[in-house]
């Protein structure tokens, strides 16, 4: 058995691995071929209005808790699900959705809810003709319900338009 060296291949008794040879080839740039068109489509994005139903409930629950209270607890799932529907069935639409909770329109319409809320108790009070009754607070509830979902309707609407005039989406 030959002796291993150290600097000279031919005192080795071991065949040394032919050495691997690597062909590197550049990249053949294909014709450009129509470019499939990335851009969602408005149909796509859109929240569906039952989606804004959860928001309009939710507008309403301090109405609906000051009529009776015992409601907590289906609120709280109600919310829950709410989330769930978000991250999961509408994950798609959550571009949309990010758009508008940090548009300047999404921001006037929750101040413009709550000054609403908060001027039409004033007022109503000041009036004498505070909502005291159970079914006050539940028409109360319905009325700043309905307002939530047509202004989130018209914000989503506008916020679309703004998206397809910007060619960030297809109409």
């Amino acid at each position: 058995m030959g002796s291993i060296g150290f600097g000279t291949a031919a005192t080795s008794t071991f065949a040394a691995p032919a050495a691997a040879t690597v062909a590197v080839t550049e990249p053949v740039a294909e014709p450009a071929a129509e470019p499939a068109d990335e851009r969602p489509s408005v149909a796509e994005m859109r929240l569906p209005v039952w989606f804004f139903g959860f928001e309009g409930v939710l507008a309403g629950a301090f109405d609906l808790l000051r009529a009776a209270p015992s409601a907590w607890p289906a609120l709280v799932v109600l919310a829950a699900v709410n989330i769930g529907v978000s991250l999961t069935l509408m994950r798609r639409r959550l571009k949309l959705a990010k758009l508008l909770w940090r548009g300047k329109g999404t921001r006037n319409v929750a101040f413009g809810l709550i000054g609403l809320r908060l001027g039409s108790h004033l007022v109503l009070g000041l009036l004498g003709t505070a909502v005291d009754t159970a079914l006050g607070h539940v028409l109360f509830a319905l009325v700043m319900g309905t307002v939530t979902v047509a202004l989130l309707a018209y914000v989503q609407r506008t916020a679309l338009g703004a998206l397809v005039a910007a060619g960030k989406a297809t109409a």
